[in-house]
C-alpha cells in the first residue's frame, strides 16, 4: 500500500498549492454538480455530496459557489451537464491504472487520457481490464501532530476502522466502503479533527518500480492529476522511499 499512500500524500500537498491558486475549484465544482445530480442536493442524505462539500470547504471555496454548483446539479439553476466516467489502462511496466473523470465532452477526455498514457509508456485498456484489481475503501486523514499513534489507533478501531498507518505528517485511517460515513461521524463525535475524508481504491497487489519506470510513472500520475477532467487516479505501483525522494528532488 506504500506506493498508493505515498502518491496520496503528494497529491494532498499539491492540492493545497492548487487551492491557493484556485485551480482545484474547477474539479470540485464538477464533483459537486455530478454528486447532486446523481443523489440529490441534501448532503445529509447523499454521502458522495457530503464528501464533495467537505472537500470544497477544506479548499476554502465560498459557500455561494458550493450552493450554485449543487443547484446546477439538481436542475434548480442552468449549467453545463457533466458525466461521470471511468477509464482503465496500464502505465509503465504494466502498472494497472483506474482513472475517474467528470466531463462535459467524453470524446475529448478519452482522447486526452489515451494520449497521456501513451506519452508516458502506458496504454488505455478495455472496460473491466483492471477494475477487479482494486477494492473500494474509505480513507480518512488525521494530523499526526495532534495524537500519538497508539491513542489514535485505539480510537479509530473503536469507531469501526479496519486499519491505520502513518504517512509523513499524517495518519491514514482505512475503513470499509460501507462503514466510511459511520467511522467519520464517530471520529467527529470524539472531537478528532479530520484533514480529509474520501472514497479511494486500494490495489490488491503492487508492482515495484525503479529507475526510468518509476520516473515515468510519477510523471504520468502528475499530468493526469493536473488534467481538469480527471478527478482521481489509482494505480498499483510501489516505489521505495529513497527512490521516490530522488525522483521528487530531480
Amino acid at each position: 500500500m506504500s506506493g498508493h499512500s505515498k502518491w496520496h500524500s503528494i497529491k494532498h500537498k499539491k492540492a493545497k498549492v492548487d487551492a491557493q491558486r484556485g485551480k482545484i475549484f474547477t474539479k470540485l465544482i464538477k464533483e459537486l454538480t455530478v454528486a447532486a445530480r446523481m443523489g440529490g442536493g441534501d448532503p445529509e442524505m447523499n454521502p458522495r455530496l457530503r464528501v464533495a462539500v467537505n472537500a470544497a470547504k477544506a479548499a476554502n471555496m465560498p459557500s455561494k459557489n458550493i450552493d450554485n454548483a449543487i443547484k446546477k446539479g439538481t436542475g434548480e439553476m442552468p449549467g453545463v451537464v457533466y458525466e461521470d466516467i471511468s477509464y482503465e489502462g496500464y502505465g509503465p511496466a504494466g502498472v494497472a491504472m483506474f482513472i475517474n473523470a467528470v466531463t462535459d465532452n467524453k470524446n475529448r477526455t478519452v482522447a486526452d487520457v489515451r494520449h497521456l498514457l501513451s506519452k508516458y509508456g502506458g496504454n488505455l485498456g478495455e472496460s473491466g481490464s483492471v477494475a477487479w484489481m482494486f477494492e473500494k475503501k474509505g480513507l480518512i486523514t488525521v494530523s499526526a501532530a495532534d495524537h500519538s499513534e497508539d491513542e489514535l489507533l485505539e480510537i479509530a478501531l473503536e469507531c469501526g476502522a479496519e486499519d491505520m498507518q502513518k504517512e509523513d505528517e499524517s495518519y491514514e485511517i482505512y475503513t470499509s466502503f460501507e462503514d466510511f460515513n459511520t467511522v467519520r461521524n464517530e471520529l467527529e463525535v470524539k472531537n478528532i479533527e479530520i484533514e480529509s475524508a474520501e472514497i479511494t481504491m486500494i490495489p490488491q497487489n503492487t508492482v515495484e518500480l525503479k529507475g526510468k519506470d518509476a520516473e515515468q510513472m510519477m510523471k504520468l500520475m502528475d499530468v493526469l492529476d493536473d488534467h481538469d477532467d480527471v478527478q482521481n487516479v489509482y494505480a498499483n505501483f510501489e516505489i521505495e522511499d529513497e527512490e521516490m525522494d530522488k525522483i521528487l528532488s530531480s
